[in-house]
């Protein structure tokens, strides 16, 4: 991808910076910095961000938890690109040495997905941002965005199969969906990971959720814990609320 088609954006109040496709692929936002959120401040194992495109999440991870390191795994070229460009860029030069990049087909089975570095038991969290919109739902004209967003019946139990093998014991497991996948997600969840914290996410107080934060341990026999909801915006403006505004700049966990 050439350098007049690709953008440079500062996250977390300039702590690190995104190289990421002007139009035609997956922009990183608000919902990579909520789902990297979800990882417990403190965090000083092994990060594996499956579906991680430019490399938002975990570059969100990584700035905030000095001690962690982190897989970016994706299987997009033109998201490849990105994110290599992302790791060399002069802004996340603290971030080079604790990251690495590898070519992944998260939904793929076994012995391929160990080549690929998706190694059984290997990672303390995984997060994964997995595509959104229903196959049903209109498309984008522009193939690579079409493909990051686009999800069929079986995406959400392909993904959490794969970060069932790769966490280890006692391991975390975080998505971002939207509500309306919330049984495939107990489902994918099931028999897998327990201890299941889900967090709705809403624009404002009075409106639906938009989104849910899901979190699971690898093994636990725990019940399903519904936390308060996260409210992005206040009713009356366009500013995000002071939960939200610390947990999308990196100064907060959930």
């Amino acid at each position: 991808m050439a350098a007049t088609e690709l953008t440079t954006d500062t996250f977390h109040r300039g702590k690190f910076t995104l190289v990421q496709p002007q139009k035609g692929g997956h922009r990183a936002g608000i919902d990579a910095m909520l789902l990297a959120a979800c990882v417990a401040g403190g965090f000083d194992g092994q990060l594996a961000d499956l579906g991680a495109g430019a490399g938002a999440g975990a570059l969100a991870v990584l700035s905030r938890c000095p001690q962690a390191s982190a897989s970016l795994f994706e299987i997009s070229d033109a998201m490849l690109d990105c994110a290599n460009r992302t790791l060399a860029h002069s802004d996340n030069e603290t971030f080079a040495s604790r990251a690495r990049i590898c070519k992944a087909d998260i939904t793929a089975n076994g012995e391929v997905r160990s080549r690929c570095g998706l190694e059984q038991n290997s990672f303390d969290w995984v997060i994964a941002n997995p595509p959104f919109n229903d196959k049903d739902d209109r498309r984008s004209p522009h193939s690579e965005r079409s493909f990051a967003h686009v999800m069929d019946g079986k995406t959400i139990e392909l993904w959490s199969r794969t970060a069932a093998s790769i966490a280890k014991p006692g391991g975390y497991f975080s998505m971002i969906v939207r509500p309306q996948s919330i049984g495939e997600i107990l489902a994918g969840f099931m028999g897998r990971f327990g201890a299941l914290r889900i967090t709705p996410v809403h624009a404002r107080a009075d409106e639906d959720a938009i989104r849910i934060l899901v979190t699971g341990k690898k093994g636990s026999k725990q019940k399903l814990e519904m936390s308060a909801p996260l409210v992005l915006h206040e009713n009356d403006g366009r500013g995000f609320t002071r939960r939200a505004d610390a947990l999308i700049n990196g100064l907060a966990s959930l």
